[in-house]
């Protein structure tokens, strides 16, 4: 069975801890880059996309309570905030988004991570 049909069977709490384990591996993600490179002046925008089969589903519906909000493209959710990082990075925010689309790629979720500069 996909794993994706059976965590949108999963109660809150199981949600709320995928959610976790994605922030989690967003900030370290964020502040690892941080520490070791820094925060360089190419700003922009980095987000995770996931992919549903309708934006009304289970799936989604779990989305949703991680986050997520329907997106202005068909049969995808859109998270614009992965990691605690707030300045205006890219290269950041796109280490940050792409650690947590692969959390969510473990967990079954069709989740990739995607930017734009400002």
């Amino acid at each position: 069975m996909n794993l994706v049909k059976e965590i949108v069977m999963f109660d809150d709490a199981t949600i709320e801890k995928v959610k976790r384990e994605a922030e989690l591996a967003a900030n370290e993600a964020q502040s690892h880059y941080l520490n070791t490179i820094g925060e360089d002046a190419y700003c922009g925008f980095g987000w995770v996309t996931v992919m549903v089969t309708r934006t009304n589903s289970r799936e989604a519906k779990a989305l949703e309570k991680m986050g997520f909000k329907k997106s202005w493209q068909r049969k995808k959710m859109d998270n614009w905030s992965p990691g605690n990082y707030r300045g205006q990075s890219m290269s950041v925010r796109e280490v940050g988004a792409t650690a947590y689309a692969r959390v969510l790629s473990d967990y079954g979720f069709k989740a990739y991570s995607e930017s734009r500069a400002d």
